[in-house]
């Protein structure tokens, strides 16, 4: 693989005694891997800090008796860098259960775009991932929704990227990437209006439009967001006030690893002060439910 991700062999995990589940972990493949220092730098100028050595994903939740979603973003034609859905694949397979995988296509590829959802299910993904910032497309678009009828279909979940991101932060133009792309109304609500058994998952609080976000979460049963990216005592109010109110159960636990690593979000997220109840759904049942491993 491209990146420092051995795993070994180790026991099955048993879902249920786990201490958290990370919905959001990013790993790189293919030519990706030439994007890791760029990336890394964008990311201290938006987080102050960032990991910039090499990792063994597998070892960094297992050390903290957690899992953890991994996948990689497809962005070929906005960067002509390839990635390898089989790669993820491949680490989830000797993660001994410890690792989740979802795929990624770029959605500007249509009919092939199609062919490697079909391929990702096959080989054992349980959803896709979707950055429409830095893939650069507006997700509502008719043309693109062969790819979530497809989905739904194979009852594969979808993970959106919401919000601002640190890719290209404090660069001249943003390196080009358009934030609207980001913003979840009206698209997650029209397509989660529009695939009814299509779980998706808004990945991020969705910043500076996480009103809008919670009010799509609240309206439409088949979207949650995940909290990756931020650190809990920085949560927006809102966010914070109906996840520890009238919808605990619409918010997942997400670090953005390794940008943003699960012991310091753990850590930040333990000084919070929540109703009974609330922590165990946010860090681990949610998202146990989500993905039918309750």
């Amino acid at each position: 693989m491209s990146e420092n991700l051995s795993a070994t062999e180790s026991e099955a995990v048993n879902y249920r005694e786990v201490a958290f589940v990370d919905i959001h972990a990013h790993v790189h493949t293919g030519d990706r891997a030439k994007q890791n220092q760029q990336r890394y730098d964008d990311a201290k100028r938006l987080f102050g800090s960032a990991e910039t050595e090499e990792h063994d994903v597998v070892k960094t939740y297992a050390e903290q008796n957690g899992v953890a979603i991994i996948f990689d973003v497809d962005s070929e034609t906005t960067t002509g860098l390839k990635i390898a859905n089989d790669e993820v694949a491949a680490l989830v397979d000797r993660s001994g259960g410890r690792l989740i995988g979802f795929g990624s296509v770029d959605p500007h590829k249509g009919d092939a775009a199609l062919s490697e959802i079909e391929h990702c299910k096959q080989i054992g993904m349980r959803g896709m991932k979707f950055q429409p910032i830095t893939q650069k497309f507006s997700p509502a678009k008719k043309r693109f929704y062969p790819i979530w009828e497809l989905c739904q279909s194979l009852g594969l979940k979808v993970i959106f990227h919401t919000g601002t991101t640190a890719i290209g932060n404090g660069s001249p133009g943003g390196r080009g990437l358009h934030l609207k792309h980001g913003r979840p109304f009206p698209a997650l609500d029209d397509i989660a209006a529009e695939f009814p058994e299509l779980t998706i998952i808004a990945a991020h609080p969705g910043w500076p439009w996480h009103e809008e976000l919670v009010a799509i979460a609240r309206h439409k049963g088949n979207v949650f967001i995940d909290l990756s990216g931020w650190s809990p005592k920085y949560f927006p109010e809102t966010t914070f006030r109906y996840m520890n109110s009238i919808m605990p159960e619409k918010f997942l636990f997400g670090s953005d690893y390794p940008l943003f690593p699960p012991k310091r979000w753990l850590e930040d997220f333990d000084r919070l002060q929540l109703k009974d109840g609330v922590r165990e759904k946010v860090l681990r049942d949610n998202a146990l439910g989500i993905l039918g491993l309750g």
